[in-house]
């Protein structure tokens, strides 16, 4: 956390460690493809067409057209954001590179981001290890695996995707495959980098007043986000944020009063782990939203 304002502070508890960001990833992607449009080498009004590959699994609807249907990048820029579709940010970094989306993280923020990836590539790169035939799954084969439970009717799901015995699955758990992944760098930041890139964003300092606007309406209005902090702030409070959520891990993250960035501001990042339940996980950040209420906002107020 940290605070802008009259008694300005930060308490930071991640202790440096990178945390697994899952769909929080969406707002440097969302900056990127912003970046470019203020640059003239992407216009909002430009379409990008769905194609087959382009499916993967998560929240929005974009599951339900079908490919060859077009969509502008304003449009796919509000799916990623508010409804956090993982299809529709795929697509967005598909137009802008991963190269280049990575280059400019580095440049925002001097380190602390791991490589970031399409939601896509985190399927693979979590299951690959499980067997070698992952690689040669076609993308809706993924996508068909989120038809089984998540835990053991899942690996079983994926051995009938493979045509292989579970037996065959180098995989004790679901939960053992994830965490594996979770080990590496991909899609992972410390906290404090990811505050930077929420900081210069507010601050105005990473894309024009317009895209900059643009990007704080769509945080304000996430479909995902009523069960995590949000709940916990006080009434009305203006809160720009992104959610994130993957097996037994979660993350919210955020601007309180971004209009007033450096001068009032309150960057609010928190992710949790190995929970049983995702109830778990969003009774915590409701905690922490009551806890800034009756702490820092309070303060600030009075």
């Amino acid at each position: 956390m940290r605070h802008y304002g009259a008694q300005p502070g930060t308490l930071d508890r991640g202790d440096d460690r990178a945390w697994y960001l899952s769909s929080t990833i969406k707002i440097p992607v969302a900056i990127a493809v912003l970046e470019q449009v203020d640059a003239g080498t992407l216009s909002l009004d430009e379409t990008l067409t769905l194609a087959q590959t382009d499916f993967v699994d998560g929240s929005g609807d974009m599951l339900e057209h079908k490919p060859g249907e077009t969509f502008s990048i304003a449009a796919l820029l509000e799916k990623s954001l508010r409804d956090s579709d993982s299809a529709a940010t795929d697509m967005l970094i598909r137009k802008v590179g991963e190269d280049h989306l990575n280059a400019r993280i580095r440049d925002w923020t001097g380190g602390g981001f791991g490589p970031v990836t399409t939601i896509l590539q985190v399927r693979y790169d979590a299951y690959d290890p499980v067997h070698p035939g992952v690689a040669q799954l076609d993308n809706m084969a993924i996508v068909r695996l989120r038809n089984a439970d998540a835990g053991e009717p899942r690996l079983q799901a994926l051995a009938q995707e493979l045509g292989v015995p579970r037996a065959d699955l180098d995989a004790d758990t679901l939960e053992s495959v994830f965490d594996a992944y979770y080990r590496g760098d991909r899609n992972t930041a410390t906290l404090p980098a990811f505050a930077t890139v929420l900081d210069r964003l507010a601050a105005g300092e990473l894309v024009s007043a317009d895209s900059t606007r643009r990007m704080l309406d769509h945080m304000r209005a996430i479909s995902t986000g009523d069960r995590r902090i949000s709940a916990g702030l006080p009434p009305d409070t203006d809160f720009a944020q992104k959610t994130g959520t993957q097996l037994r891990r979660a993350c919210n993250v955020g601007v309180i009063d971004p209009g007033r960035a450096r001068e009032g501001a309150t960057l609010v990042l928190a992710c949790a782990e190995d929970f049983d339940d995702i109830t778990q996980a969003e009774t915590a950040f409701q905690g922490l939203g009551r806890a800034l209420g009756d702490t820092v906002l309070d303060a600030e107020g009075g």
